[in-house]
């Protein structure tokens, strides 16, 4: 199996930054799909980024397009979101999420991941 812990959040102005980190142990992730997702208050869970370990094929929600980068780590810190020009609306609990993907693999399907952290808040004042 494997375990996810995320850090780096915290509460920052708008227009502010922050960079993410998800470390992890468990099984190779040559295969895996590594994903960022986040959940607002009253919201359902979003999806956010989310790279290909094994070629490094990134894919992006369209409401953070421009502003986050996500990346690549070492096998035990698998998994960074560069965030910028943060927003109010960014606001949320922010999951990071990884899982063995296949052809039919949707990568901004949270129900299509497995394995999950236990969030780190992101708080964004205006």
């Amino acid at each position: 199996q494997v375990q996810l812990v995320e850090s780096g959040g915290g509460l920052v102005q708008a227009g502010g930054s922050l960079r993410l980190s998800c470390a992890a142990s468990g099984r190779t992730f040559s295969s895996y799909a590594l994903g960022w997702f986040r959940q607002a208050p009253g919201k359902e869970r979003e999806f956010v980024a989310a790279i290909r370990w094994s070629g490094g094929s990134t894919y992006y929600a369209d409401s953070v397009k421009g502003r986050f980068t996500v990346s690549r780590g070492s096998v035990k810190n698998p998994l960074y979101l560069q965030m910028n020009s943060l927003k109010p609306e960014d606001t949320a609990v922010y999951y990071c999420a990884a899982a063995q993907y296949g052809q039919a693999f949707q990568w901004t399907n949270s129900r299509d991941y497995y394995y999950w952290g236990r969030g780190t808040q992101v708080t964004v004042s205006s």
